[in-house]
């Protein structure tokens, strides 16, 4: 029991770690966005002026954001839960709640859309998918390739969050918060 605990302590913390690192990295890219969004009015407001790559850039940038940040934001407890009765739970059934639901909905949900999006990305690849518009982004095929990394790195999260859970319900409540996580300012 003592190697299983210690083995998964190391794992959560390793995989909190790439996430972490991950998530603000991504997170930085919101100011990208907006300093594009600035660029692409001031063109085309003051210069007449428009780019069909940089609008482009936007939603990928937005894509990003969101479909690799939302490890982060699972791992933050920034995700949406109905929380009428999970505010009043204790740390044991709060951890209960969410090692059966990581277990029968986070994990599997997450499988599932990675196994069927493999081919919808697969045959992007194949055909270098580009954009509708001449003078647009001519990697589609990366933008769809989140929708194989979005479930990876869920899992992984997932996988940190359902053992952390795991360790409170076998009464080990020191791993509720990692020591390594710092809030964001």
């Amino acid at each position: 029991m003592k190697v299983f605990q210690h083995l998964s302590r190391h794992l959560i913390k390793s995989i909190d770690q790439f996430t972490d690192i991950t998530g603000r990295a991504v997170s930085w890219l919101t100011l990208l966005m907006v300093a594009l969004t600035v660029v692409i009015v001031v063109l085309r407001y003051y210069f007449e002026s428009g780019s069909i790559a940089l609008q482009e850039s936007i939603t990928y940038l937005h894509g990003i954001v969101f479909m690799l940040g939302i490890a982060f934001t699972l791992q933050r407890g920034g995700h949406v839960r109905v929380d009428i009765f999970y505010r009043g739970f204790s740390p044991h059934k709060k951890a209960l709640v969410d090692f059966i639901g990581g277990i029968l909905l986070l994990l599997p949900v997450c499988l599932l859309i990675f196994i069927f999006s493999w081919d919808y990305v697969v045959a992007s690849w194949a055909i270098g998918e580009t954009s509708e518009e001449s003078s647009g982004i001519a990697g589609i095929y990366l933008l769809k390739t989140l929708l194989l990394l979005m479930p990876a790195t869920l899992i992984l999260q997932g996988i940190a969050e359902t053992l952390r859970n795991l360790l409170i319900l076998l009464s080990q409540p020191d791993v509720t918060v990692p020591d390594h996580i710092e809030p964001m300012i």
